[in-house]
């Protein structure tokens, strides 16, 4: 009778298994730790981050006067253009303080008319003293002379003592008039000199009025609140009839076509990055691609300008990569670069082609020679 089994194995052997599949699962592991280690260690020419946001240099809204909005002529999110009106405050104590200012103005200006003409009068009354006075020069002497003689006949009894004493009283009465007459000169020769003074301060105070109506126009216009650039509207707070003071932000002006990119790159990301390379930015709201450009590395990391500066002179210390914020700018032209928003997350990457920065900065930088004590 035949075997039924006849290659079943003898009793107390397993049959051995293949070791393919571990071998191949080893593999797999192996070529994935050297694709990681590749990936840490090996350089690449491209520098990529997520850490990177949509920012532009909005144009916060601020009245520069207070007062009560009349109107408000813009709703969120609309697009502007430089010189639009975006609200209205009430002008009406403000055209009374430009009404106020040149009646004031107009005052001084009459007092400095009328003082011109006072100062113009004056040198002709100046110079009737100075007639006045020759001729009571003229008349003391004659009256002088007169009294000698009279004395000189007197004594020699040629005259009476009535007569003598006539011409004395009449040479002290000229006399008396002469001082008169020339304090009468000096005086308004000093009246000339107050009469100036006066022109001048009037004067002064009519450049004082002329400036306060100058700053009442101006404040006048402020009732006028005008965007400052072309953009779009946000962060609008404020209605008509609320009351606003100076500097209070009531909205802002986002200027679409100056959108940029900050992208915080790690410090040992940036060895090959320079102004001008070319970016990919891949706009995570969206998930699409736009083209941009360096524009610049900063001066300082991120902490340096942060309120509170990291202080690192201390017993315990760890060491920190630092960021610094790149400024990438969108390329123009872009049919999409109108989806961007402040604030959007985005993540950036930087075509570097390995470029030798610090070869370029040592190539054009000349040597620094120290000086020897």
């Amino acid at each position: 009778m035949a075997d039924p089994h006849p290659h079943s194995a003898p009793p107390g052997h397993e049959t051995p298994k293949s070791r393919w599949p571990l071998f191949l699962g080893v593999a797999v592991a192996l070529c994935f730790v050297v694709v990681v280690l590749g990936i840490i260690f090996i350089p690449t020419k491209n520098v990529w981050t997520d850490d990177a946001y949509v920012h532009a240099h909005n144009a916060v809204i601020a009245p520069r006067i207070p007062g009560q909005i009349e109107t408000v002529n813009v709703n969120d999110n609309q697009m502007v253009k430089r010189g639009d009106i975006l609200a209205v405050l009430d002008d009406r104590d403000y055209h009374t303080a430009l009404a106020d200012a040149e009646a004031t103005l107009a005052r001084d200006r009459a007092e400095v008319d009328d003082a011109a003409a006072t100062v113009a009068r004056q040198p002709s009354l100046i110079s009737e003293a100075e007639a006045r006075v020759k001729a009571l020069e003229v008349k003391m002497n004659f009256s002088k002379q007169d009294a000698y003689r009279y004395d000189h006949l007197a004594s020699t009894g040629a005259g009476t003592s009535q007569e003598k004493q006539l011409s004395a009283t009449k040479w002290r009465q000229d006399e008396a008039d002469l001082m008169g007459a020339q304090a009468a000169l000096e005086a308004a020769r000093h009246q000339l000199d107050i009469l100036k003074a006066k022109h001048d301060a009037a004067t002064q105070a009519v450049r004082a009025d002329e400036a306060r109506v100058e700053q009442a126009r101006l404040n006048l216009s402020y009732t006028r609140i005008h965007a400052p650039v072309d953009g779009m509207v946000g962060a609008r707070t404020v209605q008509a009839g609320n009351y606003v003071s100076p500097g209070a932000t009531i909205m802002a002006v986002v200027p679409m076509n100056d959108i940029y990119i900050e992208a915080n790159y790690r410090e040992v990301a940036l060895r090959h990055v320079r102004p001008g390379q070319k970016v990919k930015i891949h706009l995570d709201a969206y998930d699409v691609d736009l083209n941009g450009v360096v524009d610049s590395v900063p001066p300082a990391t991120g902490a340096e300008f942060a309120p509170i500066a990291p202080e690192n002179a201390t017993g315990n210390f760890t060491k920190i990569v630092q960021r610094l914020p790149v400024k990438i700018v969108v390329s123009p032209r872009q049919p999409l670069a109108h989806l961007l928003r402040l604030g959007y997350s985005v993540e950036t990457t930087i075509y570097t082609n390995f470029d030798d920065v610090v070869g370029a900065q040592t190539n054009s930088t000349a040597p620094v020679t120290l000086a020897h004590e």
